[in-house]
C-alpha cells in the first residue's frame, strides 16, 4: 500500500487568471476525451522524484488517483485523491509539482481545444505542424525574444551509472559557467544531471534567471516524471512534435549516453541534418561522457557508419571525459547559429528555417504491423532511411517503458522488425549492447526484450 493524500489546489504561475468561458472549457474537457490524457499526464507530474520508469506500473500502484477542475468564480482550483504522498510536505503540495501541474493542465487543455480541433492547423502538412509547435510552445512562455542564442538541449538516458550522471552535472555546471541554459526531456539520469550542474554553474556567475526547460509528451511521462528542478514544462500532443519542439528551441544539442530512447533522439537529428536543404546550417551536435562511456559512443559511431554513413558522421564530434571542452564546443558553436540567424534573418528563440519532412513529423503508432512494415533498407535517401529507423527505435521505447506499448507486448508477443541484413545487422548489435550495459531499465530491474530482429533481404525496388 502507498501513502496517499487528497487536497485542493490553487493555481500558481499558470492559468490564475481566466474568463468564465475559458473555465467552461476546462470544466467540459474535464469531462471529456482528454480527461485520461490530463489524468495519466498529473500522476507522472505528482510521481516527481519516485524512482519508477514504467509507464504501465504507475498507472496501476495509482488506480484510485482522481484528479478534477473545480470551478470558482475568479478562476478555478484543482481537486486531487490518492495522490503520491511524495508530493507534499506537512500536508502542502511542493509549490514546483504544483506548478507543473497547472502547467499539465495548460498544455492538454490548449493543444485539445485550440490545435487539434482547430482548422487553423492543417496537421496533414509541414508548416501546419510546425506551427502547431510554435504555437504550444509560445502558449506555455517558452519562446523568449531578445535573448541572444543560450539554450542548450542534452539527451540522454534515464538509466544511466553514477558516474555517467556525475559527468553530465559537471558538463552541466561547465556550460552554466558559460551562461548557457538546459533544456530536457525532464526526467531522472542524464535529463537530471545538466540541470542540476547548471543551476550551480548559475550561481557562481550570480545568474539568477537561469532557464531549465523540460520537453515531454503523454506518452512517455509517466516513465520519466518530470525532475524538480525543471522550472518550465511543457507537454507536446506526441513524440514527433517533442522532438520537433527540442531542435526548433535549441540552438544546440550535447547527447550524454542512453539506450533506445537516445538512439531514436541522434537519429531523428541526423535525419534532417541530412536533408539537402539543411546541408549548410550550423547546428552544434556533441556526443560525450566519461572514460567508462568511450565504448558506448563507439558503438553508435559504428551504428551511424554502417547505416548512414560519412556525411552523417561530420555533423556531429565525439568529445570523451573532458567536460569543459564539452562546454567550450557547444558554446562556439552556438556562436556560429547566431551569426547564421543573423545573417538569414532567422528568429533566435524558435528555428524557423530548419527543413523537417513530412517523414519526421507523421505520428508513428508502434502496433506489431507498423512495426513490421517499416522500410529497412538502403534503397532510399539517407534522411528517409534514418526516419524509418527512428521509428524502429521509437517502438522499442515503447515496448520498453510505455503503458500502450506494454500492454501491445503482453498481449502479441514481441515486436518484430525485418529488414534488409546490412541495416538490421547494426541495429541488433546497438541494441545488443544497449541491453549488456543495462541501459533498457533502471538498475535492478530484470530486461525483457520486447522486439525481435530478422535479418534477411527485403529486395526493394
Amino acid at each position: 500500500m502507498h501513502d496517499v493524500v487528497d487536497a485542493r489546489i490553487t493555481p500558481n504561475g499558470h492559468l490564475d487568471i481566466l474568463a468564465e468561458v475559458e473555465v467552461s472549457k476546462l470544466l467540459d474537457t474535464s469531462q471529456g476525451g482528454i480527461y485520461e490524457t490530463f489524468r495519466n499526464c498529473s500522476l507522472a507530474v505528482l510521481n516527481c522524484g519516485n524512482h519508477l520508469d514504467d509507464g504501465k506500473e504507475l498507472l496501476e500502484r495509482y488506480r484510485a488517483f482522481d484528479i478534477r477542475v473545480i470551478q470558482q468564480a475568479r478562476g478555478l482550483k484543482l481537486e486531487v485523491k490518492n495522490a503520491p504522498a511524495s508530493a507534499f510536505v506537512d500536508g502542502k503540495m511542493i509549490k514546483g509539482i504544483s506548478e507543473h501541474l497547472f502547467a499539465v493542465l495548460r498544455d492538454v487543455v490548449y493543444a485539445s481545444n485550440e490545435i487539434m480541433d482547430s482548422p487553423n492547423f492543417d496537421l496533414k502538412t509541414e508548416a501546419g505542424v510546425t506551427n502547431s509547435v510554435f504555437y504550444i510552445l509560445r502558449n506555455a512562455n517558452i519562446l523568449k525574444p531578445r535573448i541572444k542564442p543560450n539554450l542548450v538541449v542534452c539527451w540522454g538516458g534515464h538509466s544511466i551509472s553514477r558516474k555517467e550522471y556525475e559527468y553530465s552535472k559537471e558538463v552541466g555546471h561547465e556550460m552554466g559557467l558559460r551562461g548557457l541554459d538546459v533544456c530536457t526531456g525532464c526526467g531522472p539520469g542524464a535529463m537530471k544531471g545538466p540541470m542540476k550542474g547548471a543551476t550551480i554553474g548559475h550561481a557562481k556567475q550570480r545568474i539568477n534567471s537561469g532557464h531549465y526547460i523540460g520537453i515531454t509528451e503523454p506518452g512517455i511521462i509517466a516513465a520519466e516524471s518530470p525532475n524538480p528542478i525543471v522550472n518550465d514544462l511543457v507537454i507536446l500532443p506526441d513524440i514527433e512534435r517533442r522532438l520537433e519542439a527540442f531542435v526548433r528551441t535549441g540552438h544546440g544539442v550535447i547527447v550524454f549516453p542512453g539506450g533506445a530512447g537516445t538512439a531514436e533522439e541522434i537519429l531523428y537529428l541526423l535525419g534532417i541534418l541530412l536533408h539537402p536543404d539543411n546541408r549548410n546550417m550550423p547546428f552544434p551536435l556533441i556526443f560525450t561522457g566519461p572514460a567508462g562511456a568511450k565504448g558506448y559512443f563507439e558503438s553508435i559511431d559504428k551504428f551511424i557508419a554502417d547505416t548512414l554513413g560519412d556525411e552523417a558522421r561530420k555533423r556531429y564530434k565525439i568529445i570523451i571525459n573532458d567536460p569543459a571542452l564539452a562546454a567550450r564546443e557547444i558554446l562556439q558553436g552556438i556562436k556560429e547559429v547566431r551569426q547564421f540567424r543573423q545573417k538569414t534573418g532567422d528568429a533566435y528563440y524558435f528555428n524557423w528555417l530548419l527543413k523537417i519532412d513530412r517523414a519526421f513529423q507523421e505520428p508513428f503508432i508502434p502496433t506489431h504491423e507498423n512495426m513490421l512494415g517499416l522500410e529497412l533498407h538502403k534503397n532510399q535517401e539517407s534522411h528517409l532511411l534514418a526516419a524509418n529507423m527512428r521509428r524502429a527505435f521509437s517502438g522499442v521505447v515503447a515496448g520498453n517503458v510505455k503503458d500502450d506499448g506494454i500492454r501491445a507486448i503482453e498481449q502479441y508477443g514481441h515486436f518484430e522488425m525485418r529488414g534488409d541484413k546490412e541495416i538490421m545487422r547494426p541495429m541488433d548489435d546497438l541494441l545488443a549492447s544497449f541491453v549488456s550495459q543495462h541501459r533498457m531499465k533502471l538498475p535492478g530491474k530484470t530486461y525483457t526484450p520486447c522486439y525481435c530482429i530478422v535479418k534477411e533481404p527485403l529486395n526493394k525496388p
